[in-house]
């Protein structure tokens, strides 16, 4: 071992050997960062690699090039990899939500981590503290991505099993609640109380609009002037704005709503506040976006429904009442834009049931009508 020093003054440890019968040599250090008695124990190192038959340039190259390799296979670069795939069928907000998610929870934790070395109970450590912190949904949609980023990885011969997978069986389930939704007999209560709500007036108006369609209330927030066409009597709600799998929002078909004549009513009110506007509800702070779908609840609390009625309930009052009345279930189930679970019936029954629906919709009205002030 001796010490070289190159014209420019840097000063190098090196290390002068013989491996089948070559002369070579073994750069350890830059002097002082390399002290000697560190530069001493390196060189030890390799000449026990020597007397093991091992050249130590060529273990120490291998070794560089098996890190770089770590390196660009840790789970958050794969983790980006599969969002780079999977966000070419997804909205730009959807795959921010996911982005934010992972970085959040998950690539603290295991992001710098090789992706095969990553293990179940590592993993579920992690998944465990964002459901100790209340989000069981977020943990399990974490889970499900995690197995997916792990499945990428097998396919492309970077991993060989899926830790997040046994994981199933271990992750809490969240407790499913009831809809907050008026019965039939709370009806006149909550109408009376709407009547006379003196808060803001789009806000009451998209209330009323909400009994009378209901929609859901993103799509009812997100609602624009050119989706009316009133000659027709029909909101046409684009699948970008519906309930939907990102993935299904490209290829899916709008949301058609036949609109009844109070419904209609509502919204030539609502075009003198902003029908010069984009959104049937613009938000008062930033005209150019939309309503919060937060304002309406708050609305409900200022009306003494707190923890009685949420804008999703409306939905349920309306099945039940329908049903009860004997319309179409299949008619109620298309307005209420579910999707059919039996994918077989699904293909088969593509139904708008427009005629069914426009009858419905009337009646429902004329059922709230009584109480519903189509003024102020």
């Amino acid at each position: 071992m001796y010490l070289e020093i190159a014209p420019s003054g840097a000063k190098y440890w090196r290390l002068k050997y013989r491996h089948q019968g070559k002369e070579k040599r073994l750069a350890i250090g830059v002097y002082p960062e390399i002290s000697l008695k560190e530069a001493r124990q390196r060189r030890d190192a390799a000449r026990r690699l020597i007397a093991d038959g091992i050249d130590p340039s060529k273990a120490k190259q291998e070794a560089k090039e098996a890190a770089k390799q770590a390196a660009s296979n840790t789970f958050a670069t794969i983790a980006e990899e599969w969002l780079e795939k999977e966000s070419h069928e997804w909205s730009a907000q959807h795959t921010e939500r996911v982005r934010s998610a992972m970085a959040l929870h998950i690539y603290p934790h295991i992001g710098d981590t090789p992706i095969n070395e990553v293990r179940p109970l590592q993993l579920l450590e992690v998944l465990r503290k964002v459901e100790n912190a209340g989000h069981i949904d977020t943990a399990k949609r974490l889970r499900q991505r995690c197995s997916a980023i792990f499945q990428l990885a097998i396919l492309t011969g970077r991993a060989e099993a899926d830790p997040a997978a046994p994981l199933v069986s271990a992750m809490k389930t969240q407790q499913s609640t009831p809809r907050k939704a008026l019965r039939r007999e709370d009806i006149p209560t909550f109408l009376a109380a709407l009547d006379a709500y003196d808060g803001n007036l789009q806000t009451k108006l998209m209330m009323r609009l909400m009994l009378l369609t209901f929609t859901r209330v993103g799509e009812m927030a997100q609602a624009r002037w050119e989706e009316v066409d009133f000659d027709k009597a029909l909101w046409t709600i684009p699948p970008e704005h519906r309930k939907l799998p990102e993935k299904s929002k490209a290829t899916a078909s709008p949301h058609l709503v036949p609109l009844a004549d109070q419904a209609l009513a509502v919204l030539r009110q609502l075009q003198t506040i902003s029908g010069h506007r984009e959104h049937i509800f613009p938000n008062r702070n930033s005209p150019r976006r939309p309503m919060s779908p937060e304002t309406l609840r708050r609305a409900l609390h200022n009306m003494g429904f707190k923890g009685k009625v949420d804008g999703h309930g409306f939905r349920s009052t309306a099945s039940t009442i329908l049903n009860e009345q004997g319309f179409n279930p299949d008619a109620i189930e298309r307005q209420l834009s579910h999707i059919d679970t039996n994918k077989v019936r699904a293909a088969y029954n593509r139904a708008e049931y427009m005629k069914e629906r426009q009858k419905m919709m009337q009646w429902w009205a004329k059922f709230l009508m009584p109480s519903i002030s189509l003024t102020n």
